[in-house]
């Protein structure tokens, strides 16, 4: 399989814009493609007739995926979290005109083909329009994007769960993670944010279950451990309107929480 030349242009462009020169020579060297250019050329450019050359030799674009898995290897992206996503998103949006999908684990696996954007784009706004029937709150909405939605809903899901985390970083001031954040932020004993005046052993029970709701969340969508396996879950549109109810309602919980201590970093 080869790919054709407006989804191999695009894919370029991506890439040329998340490496460096220094990092194109690497990537190409190690992959012994030949490098037609070199760097007087703008540098999607000389990928681009480098990939050429090296699709129309071989018929083949093995060393193409390749060379997208050793820029887009996570490694590289530590403590660049929002580029990363932005560089999964722009990758994903060609790759899904040639049924592949770029995993956030930096591995490609075969997805149903798209054959137009306005497909992913309808998906995206049908999810959109009954998640606004629901009422469901705004924070939720910049996550249905259509990049995210044209393969399956994992991914809305899952970014969903990454703005959520997110949000209780910025509320709390931690630079945690996953259920160490949850477990620090909302800690039943200490905690840093309430929910409730925090008083009564009633507004404690509703406290601790907000933390454990918040925990059981995590371990579905944001565990580490379990992060691969998941990724493969083939989550329905019903699952994830569902879903992503309980992470609305988490933030609407939010909207009204209380720091009341400074975290312990």
């Amino acid at each position: 399989m080869i790919f054709e030349q407006p989804v191999l242009e695009e894919i370029c462009k991506v890439l040329g814009d998340y490496a460096s020169g220094s990092q194109i020579t690497t990537y190409l060297n190690q992959l012994s493609i030949r490098d037609v250019n070199g760097p007087q050329v703008t540098k999607w450019k000389r990928i681009y007739n480098a990939f050429v050359l090296y699709q129309n030799t071989f018929q083949s674009n093995n060393k193409i995926i390749e060379f997208i898995l050793l820029e887009c290897a996570p490694s590289r992206f530590v403590n660049k979290e929002e580029d990363f996503g932005k560089l999964l998103e722009q990758i994903n949006l060609q790759l899904a005109f040639v049924g592949l999908e770029l995993l956030e684990t930096g591995k490609i696996q075969p997805v149903s083909k798209a054959e137009t954007i306005s497909d992913a784009k309808k998906k995206a706004e049908n999810l959109k329009m009954k998640l606004e029937q629901r009422n469901a709150h705004p924070m939720i909405f910049q996550y249905c994007k259509s990049e995210l939605l044209q393969n399956n809903y994992f991914h809305a899901v899952f970014e969903a769960m990454k703005g959520l985390m997110q949000r209780m970083r910025d509320i709390s001031g931690s630079h945690l993670d996953g259920t160490n954040l949850i477990e620090n932020v909302f800690s039943k004993n200490n905690p840093v944010v309430i929910i409730n005046n925090f008083q009564s052993q009633s507004e404690k029970d509703e406290h601790n279950g907000f933390c454990n709701l918040l925990k059981g969340l995590c371990s579905m969508f944001r565990n580490t451990e379990s992060h691969e396996p998941k990724v493969l879950w083939n989550v329905t549109e019903q699952d994830a309107l569902e879903i992503l109810a309980i992470v609305s309602y988490c933030h609407r919980r939010l909207d009204s929480a209380q720091k009341i201590r400074m975290i312990e970093q």
